[in-house]
């Protein structure tokens, strides 16, 4: 694929996503230049033949267009912002997409500094977890103007199967907490129906078939209730991840007035489960709180 091959990308941000992304958008023929604030995943990419650069204004310099794949809201406001910050050293007419989970009046704070000097912004969170981002086929919720849109698509395009414009800055990241509602809840489901199999004396593989199969079939149980079952918790998504992801979006649903009871009750399962010490699992290992 060469479909990029005249695009200088920047991405910051090589953990889980970052790092299968960035080789992604090389397959595509992108021209792209990585910054980790860790040593070991630069070294990584480096060694397979990326650019590299020693800070965000420096990766800012030399791009286009700058990705920023961080883990939270002060990790995105310290690569933007900072003292060595992406706002240093962006150039007039560029574009910058944030591609992690971030809260929507902040994002909407960044576009507004951003467009004051003449770049784009652009807040492009992503679904699929680890695996999407390496098979490339990431669903990806954007907000943006129209026109930045159009230059972002197929940039976007080669990091996933379904790229959905869901209105103006901060809309692509309402849509993510909204997904990322329907997850946690979703595997707080799974968790406490296999907990009521299990301890009911039901082998959790044959409940497993028999409910992918009918109406509650879903992709959550298909690959969590998967994880479940073999006890694997390898992360694909941490659980202290997906408990930031539901506390911003109970912070949002309180700025707009609503109350959002079920994922309330979710987040503080959640919770209880980094309490315990494995935050760093799986979100799936919610079913540790229900399993013998």
């Amino acid at each position: 694929m060469c479909g990029l091959k005249t695009t200088k990308i920047g991405l910051i941000g090589l953990g889980l996503m970052g790092k299968p992304m960035a080789r992604n958008l090389r397959k595509s023929g992108a021209n792209v230049i990585v910054f980790n604030r860790s040593l070991p995943a630069l070294k990584e990419l480096e060694s397979e033949g990326f650019a590299t650069a020693h800070s965000p204004d420096e990766v800012a310099a030399k791009v286009d267009m700058v990705i920023c794949m961080v883990s939270d809201t002060p990790a995105v406001e310290s690569v933007l912002l900072g003292d060595s910050g992406v706002v240093h050293g962006i150039r007039e007419g560029s574009v910058v997409i944030d591609m992690g989970t971030t809260e929507v009046q902040a994002t909407r704070g960044f576009a507004r500094i951003f467009n004051q000097k003449s770049v784009g912004y652009v807040d492009a969170p992503v679904s699929g977890g680890e695996i999407g981002a390496i098979d490339g086929s990431l669903s990806i919720m954007v907000g943006a103007s129209e026109s930045d849109m159009e230059r972002v698509k197929p940039v976007l395009n080669a990091l996933g199967k379904q790229v959905t414009h869901i209105g103006e800055v901060g809309c692509g990241q309402i849509a993510k907490a909204a997904n990322q509602i329907i997850v946690g809840l979703t595997i707080g489901a799974v968790s406490e129906a296999f907990a009521l199999a299990q301890h009911g004396g039901a082998n959790l593989d044959q409940v497993w078939k028999a409910l992918s199969g009918g109406f509650a079939g879903s992709r959550i149980l298909e690959v969590h209730g998967r994880r479940m079952i073999e006890d694997n918790f390898r992360p694909g998504g941490a659980a202290t991840t997906q408990k930031k992801d539901l506390n911003q979006a109970l912070d949002f649903a309180s700025t707009i007035g609503i109350d959002l009871p079920s994922t309330r009750l979710c987040h503080d399962l959640y919770d209880k489960l980094v309490q315990r010490g494995e935050g760093g699992l799986d979100h799936s290992a919610l079913f540790r709180l229900y399993s013998k």
